[in-house]
Formats: C-alpha cells, sequence, structure tokens
C-alpha cells in the first residue's frame, strides 16, 4: 500500500475506473454503447473493461425488458455486493463503526465510547474486534471487504498514519494508529482528518457537476473545515488544511488554548454553548452535568435544542449569536478560497440548524467583509447519520475506484477487480 503519492496506473487500468464510475453514476442501468458515449472511449475498450468488471462481481450485466421485435440490450448495473468498506470515526464522544457496500448504502452500524489512550495495543486490539463484529452482524464475506477508513480530528499524519496530538482527544498522542490497524485487521488502512472525509463523501455520492468548489463546515464536539476545489480535496502539504477552528470571532471572548482570544472553535463549541445556557437559567447545573465530559456535554446540549426549538427565547439567542459567530468565521474561508457553496454537517448539526441556519446565511450574505461577487450557496450534507464514519468507508471506495489520480492510493481499480476476480 502507498502513501498519499500520486498512482496513475497504467492506461488500461484508469479507464477501469472511468468506466465503472459511468456505470456507478447510473443506478438506473446503462448499456455499453452509453457507456462509450459516457466515458468517450472506444466500442471494443468498453466492451473488455466491461467483461473484466463483470468477472470480478463488480458490476451485473443483464437483458434489458424486451420491448418489441429484436434482441434486447443488456443492461449494465453496479453489483452493491460486489464489494465493501468500513469506516471508523473517532469522536471525542464515541467511536463509530459503519459498513458500506459498493453503492455507498450503510449496511450496518456500531458505536462504542472512546477511550482514553493509556494501552495504544488495546485500543487497537478493541477497534479490530468491532471491525470483525460489524462483519459478522453484516454477514459480509471478508474477501470482499477492500480496507478500512479512519476518520480523526487532526492533526495527524496520513503518510505515517499517525494520530498527533488532537486538542479534543486526551492522550491521544503520536498513536500509530494504521500501521497497527493494518496489521490487526489484515485489511488496508486508510487515515483522514474527519472533515477532508465528509468532502471525499459528499464528492462522491454528489452528481457530476454537481458540488465543484466547497467548504464543508463540521460542527461537533470539535470545529474543522474540509475544502474541495474544482472538484478535488484540497488537503494541504501535509494533509490538515481546515483548521479553522482558530479564527477570531469575539476580541472580548475567553483565551483559546492557542493564545487568541474568541476563537471560533471555542466559542462556539457545545460546551461553551452549554455553560452559557446554565449562566442565562436556561439550564440547571444538573442538566448541564460536568462541561468535561463529552458524553453529558451531548445531552445537555440535546436539552438545550429543545428548548430553542419549544421558543425559548434564551436558548434561541444562544444560537443564534453562535450561528453569527461561525458565519464571520465562514467569510474569511470564503473570501480565501473563493467557494460558491457552504455545505453543513456533524453530529451536533442538526440540532442548531433549526435556529441557526437562518441567522447564520443572513449573517454571512449582510457581512461587509464579503468580497467574493457570486451568491453563496448553502446545503446540508448528503450523507444521512454519522457522516464522518461514513466518509471514512468511502476514502477506500473513492481510493480503489475513482478515475481521479490524487485518489487512486489504496490501488487502482484493475487491482481491486484482479483481487476480486482472484477469490
Amino acid at each position: 500500500m502507498s502513501g498519499t503519492g500520486v498512482n496513475l496506473g497504467a492506461l488500461a487500468e484508469f479507464n477501469v475506473a472511468v468506466v465503472l464510475e459511468a456505470i456507478r453514476r447510473h443506478p438506473q442501468g446503462v448499456t455499453r454503447i452509453e457507456v462509450a458515449t459516457l466515458t468517450a472511449l472506444s466500442g471494443m475498450t468498453v466492451s473488455n473493461v466491461c467483461r473484466r468488471l463483470v468477472d470480478a462481481g463488480l458490476v451485473i450485466e443483464e437483458p434489458a425488458p424486451a420491448r418489441g421485435r429484436g434482441k434486447p440490450p443488456k443492461i449494465l448495473t453496479l453489483n452493491r455486493d460486489g464489494g465493501f468498506a468500513v469506516g471508523v470515526h473517532i469522536d471525542p464522544a464515541v467511536i463509530t463503526y459503519a459498513l458500506i457496500d459498493l453503492s455507498g448504502q450503510v449496511r450496518e452500524r456500531i458505536r462504542t465510547a472512546t477511550p482514553t489512550v493509556q494501552d495504544g495495543a488495546k485500543v487497537v486490539r478493541e477497534m479490530a474486534a468491532m471491525v470483525d463484529a460489524l462483519l459478522l452482524t453484516g454477514g459480509i464475506d471478508r474477501a470482499k471487504v477492500l480496507g478500512v477508513g479512519v476518520a480523526a480530528p487532526g492533526p495527524l499524519d496520513p503518510e505515517t498514519g499517525v494520530v498527533l496530538n488532537p486538542p479534543m482527544l486526551p492522550g491521544w498522542h503520536r498513536v500509530e494508529l494504521r500501521t497497527a490497524l493494518q496489521l490487526a485487521t489484515g485489511l488496508p488502512v486508510l487515515i483522514e482528518k474527519d472533515a477532508t472525509a465528509a468532502v471525499v463523501s459528499e464528492l462522491w455520492v454528489s452528481e457530476p457537476g454537481e458540488r465543484r468548489s466547497f467548504a464543508f463546515l463540521y460542527y461537533g464536539t470539535g470545529f474543522a473545515t474540509g475544502i474541495a476545489i474544482d472538484g478535488s480535496v484540497l488537503r494541504g502539504v501535509s494533509s490538515n488544511a481546515g483548521d479553522t477552528a482558530h479564527i477570531p470571532v469575539d476580541p472580548d471572548g475567553p483565551t483559546c488554548g492557542c493564545g487568541r482570544r474568541g476563537c471560533v472553535g471555542l466559542v462556539t463549541a457545545p460546551r461553551t454553548l452549554v455553560a452559557r445556557a446554565v449562566r442565562d437559567g436556561v439550564l440547571t447545573a444538573g442538566q448541564a452535568g460536568d462541561t468535561a465530559d463529552v458524553l453529558q456535554v451531548g445531552a445537555a446540549f440535546g436539552l438545550l435544542a429543545d428548548e430553542a426549538d419549544a421558543g425559548d427565547t434564551r436558548a434561541v439567542e444562544i444560537f443564534t449569536v453562535a450561528a453569527r459567530q461561525i458565519a464571520q468565521a465562514l467569510v474569511v474561508v470564503i473570501d480565501l478560497l473563493d467557494v460558491g457553496e457552504i455545505v453543513f454537517g456533524g453530529p451536533f448539526w442538526s440540532r442548531i440548524a433549526p435556529v441557526g441556519l437562518a441567522a447564520l446565511t443572513e449573517a454571512v450574505r449582510t457581512d461587509r467583509g464579503l468580497v467574493v461577487p457570486h451568491e453563496i450557496r448553502f446545503s446540508e450534507s448528503l450523507i444521512p447519520g454519522d457522516t464522518a464514519a461514513v466518509g471514512a468507508a468511502t476514502l477506500v471506495l473513492d481510493d480503489s475506484f475513482s478515475p481521479r489520480p490524487e485518489a487512486l492510493r489504496i490501488g487502482t481499480a484493475g487491482d481491486a477487480v484482479a483481487r476480486f476476480s482472484a477469490t
């Protein structure tokens, strides 16, 4: 398995990825002639590639329903059961394991509490056991599993697979996760920042040309932004691009761990909003619990959202102020990268969105610091459930089958075809 370097592979293998992508994008079915038109490949090339894909069990080819006289054409469709991927999202509160099929549909999901790393080997063994349980519950043949994708808070080193020192994960300091998990599971493993993994999944499920240049706002226990430019994920030199949590938005706000005051990741964090709700009398100290405990914060944040949904003006104001502060940070991102769309997701976003989204979009559009001349679109993530877990699994599919050269890191589509053909 290679690192993050580009691997184009042979032209024939790249054509496999192009053909498979065309078939995947047409779930209703497509003929070989239509694939040739869509891909601009010759009919012979398409026929040869389709034969390989069918033999590998990645594509199904069946006659179309008969209509009148003459032999009906054969229709190609993606075989959803032809391959699977596992996604693991390490959140400060819980670790989510998701099993997806070749179409990206979630088949199984397991959640466990996130441990503090004191015995790294034990944590890896537990994660490997959960991957085994996921495959067993789903009744999945291990030979059909392409790999495991891991989404974790940054900073991390995808080249070596080391989780460096995420601020929200106490004790997770220089954990060599990828190599250890690969040895424990016997499967290829990729590791990526959670917000970046979410961008990969959005590009994977979007219609061609639907989303090209956008920022994905990940609002969870932590705050981060994933970025896509011209249909490609922007990772940066060390694959840690998108750490927008330290954009100052409140000059009178509390001092952040970075030394600045009023950083957006601090002043809009769920634990900060819960603490404010206690000060404002929206929640009691008993309801808030320990704001250092991420599980208790999650429960209290839900209670605060319930109050906002019920029309409590104090709760609404807390979410509105947070939304406007997030908007200030987004204006910086929009001006810097000239993106045309903001996509929202993350485990806490759905609860703040009913109140916060309207305030946020209005604040962005009326901000005098917004200099781009185009309209900004705002949309929700296309991924149901845990966006980062599904995104982590999608990393594997994308790296195995995407025709984009920079995505082919576990192996080319031809490699995957060869693997399945041998099983």
